[in-house]
C-alpha cells in the first residue's frame, strides 16, 4: 500500500503552487492585524507546545524515557508550527509558507519516530528519525527553491506530509503499543483529517457562518487532536512493570 501510494503520486507530473492558494477568504484586519482569525487561530499550538515543554521539565509525562529527546523535538514542532503559521497567515506568500510547512514536516516526522518507538522498536525508531527530518525539511526546500525558479514541485511535499499519516495508520491497526491508552493517536488523524475537511471548504464555511473561515476551524481542529494526545501522555500508563523497567 505504501509503495503504491509513493508510485502513485510520483507517477503524477510536477504540482506547482496555486497562486490562489495564499487568498484566503476571511482576510478581515482587526487590532491592526491582517487576516485577524487565521493569525489568532494558530495560538492553541502554541499554550499547547508551552504546556507540554512544562509537563516535560517536571517530568508529568509518562512517555519512552531513553527516547525523551524526540518528544522535545515533537513538542518544540509543535510551537515552530504556531510561530511559523502565524508569520504566514500575516503575509501570505511562498516565502512565508516556506516557515509555515517546515515545522509541519517537523511535528509529523518526530510523531511517526515516536509511534513507531512506543509500538514497534526503539532503535528503528531512532534509526529512521533523523533521515524523516530531513527528508521533510528537504521536501520543502526544494518546492520553494523550484518556484523561484518557476519550476515548483508539491509531489515530495505531499509524501511528507501524508505517507506518515498512512504508516501511522497502519502501525496503529498492525501492532500493540505497551502503553495503557493509545486512542489518542486514532484521534489526532481523525482531527487531521477533519482540519483538511475544514482546509479544502475555507469559503463555503466562513459563507455559511458569517463568522469563521474554515482555515482557521482547521487550525483549532489541528490544535485540538494534539490536545488530546498531550491529555493522553499525562493520564497513561505502562501495561507491565517489565516494560516500565525497561523504558526507564
Amino acid at each position: 500500500m505504501i509503495t503504491v501510494a509513493v508510485i502513485a503520486v510520483l507517477s503524477l507530473n510536477p504540482i506547482p503552487q496555486d497562486s490562489r492558494y495564499h487568498l484566503f477568504v476571511d482576510n478581515r484586519t482587526i487590532f491592526f492585524t491582517p487576516n485577524f482569525f487565521n493569525v489568532v487561530s494558530n495560538l492553541p499550538f502554541l499554550l499547547i507546545g508551552f504546556l507540554a515543554v512544562k509537563k516535560m521539565v517536571i517530568n508529568q509525562l509518562v512517555i519512552v524515557n531513553e527516547f525523551k529527546l524526540v518528544y522535545w523535538v515533537f513538542f518544540a514542532g509543535v510551537i515552530l508550527v504556531a510561530l511559523g503559521s502565524g508569520y504566514y497567515h500575516l503575509w501570505p506568500a511562498n516565502h512565508t509558507l516556506v516557515w509555515d510547512r517546515i515545522p509541519m514536516t517537523i511535528v509529523i516526522s518526530s510523531l511517526l519516530s515516536i509511534i513507531i518507538a512506543e509500538f514497534i522498536s526503539q532503535k528503528l525508531a531512532k534509526l529512521i528519525l533523523l533521515p524523516l527530518l530531513i527528508l521533510g525539511v528537504s521536501s520543502v526546500i526544494y518546492w520553494y527553491i523550484g518556484e523561484k525558479a518557476g519550476d515548483g514541485d508539491l509531489r515530495f511535499y505531499a509524501l511528507a506530509q501524508f505517507l506518515p499519516m498512512l504508516i501511522i495508520a497502519i502501525v496503529l491497526i498492525l501492532f500493540k503499543s505497551d502503553f495503557t491508552d493509545s486512542r489518542a493517536y486514532w484521534w489526532v488523524l481523525l482531527c487531521y483529517l477533519i482540519a483538511k475537511l475544514f482546509e479544502h471548504f475555507d469559503e463555503v464555511v466562513y459563507s455559511l457562518s458569517g463568522l469563521i473561515s474554515g482555515h482557521s476551524i482547521k487550525h483549532l481542529f489541528a490544535a485540538f487532536g494534539l490536545w488530546l494526545l498531550l491529555l493522553s501522555f499525562s493520564n497513561r500508563n505502562y501495561k507491565s512493570s517489565d516494560f516500565k523497567e525497561v523504558f526507564d
